[in-house]
């Protein structure tokens, strides 16, 4: 009887258990914004992130400037691939692969046309790495990453390659 009745209570509280690498995360979508571009530039970049398995996302960058002239453009956008490889899930270290496709502007003085004004639109392919942390929570974000990017189709006066920087905060939900 009581070898019955062991059995049942063991089979009733093992149901209960569940082993698992990581904990039940529930917060899958990210957004954040870089201040480190906003203090360095006064431009503003968001990112919204979904991560798909505790190590990879998908993501996007929507970029903007006041300065059509400025470097990168007035106006960015593209995704991003990101896979993780720290110790803890959706954070530490990451590699990504970007796309960019962004518009400007760029002044040319010449001595027998005066002023001249170039409208562009580009696409970059790129590579970047950087680091995440998160709070206990995982409710909070700081982020900083580097990349480097090449111009598919650069016209005469854009450089062939882009370069990004980035100091981000955020918040998953």
């Amino acid at each position: 009887m009581y070898k019955y009745l062991f059995s049942a209570v063991l089979i009733f509280y093992s149901s209960y258990i569940v082993a698992q690498a990581y904990p039940n995360n529930l917060n899958n979508h990210e957004v954040k914004i870089n201040i480190g571009q906003f203090l360095a530039t006064s431009s503003v970049e968001t990112s919204y992130e979904y991560y798909i398995t505790e190590d990879a996302s998908l993501g996007g960058t929507l970029y903007f400037n006041g300065d059509p002239t400025d470097y990168n453009g007035n106006f960015g956008i593209g995704p991003n691939l990101r896979a993780y490889f720290g110790y803890n899930p959706r954070s530490g270290f990451f590699a990504e692969v970007f796309g960019l496709y962004y518009t400007g502007e760029d002044s040319e003085l010449s001595q027998s046309l005066g002023s001249r004004d170039f409208d562009y639109t580009t696409t970059v392919l790129g590579l970047g790495a950087g680091s995440k942390w998160t709070t206990r929570s995982q409710r909070f974000i700081l982020e900083i990453n580097l990349g480097l990017g090449r111009n598919i189709n650069p016209e005469d006066f854009q450089n062939d390659f882009l370069f990004r920087a980035g100091l981000s905060i955020g918040f998953r939900f």
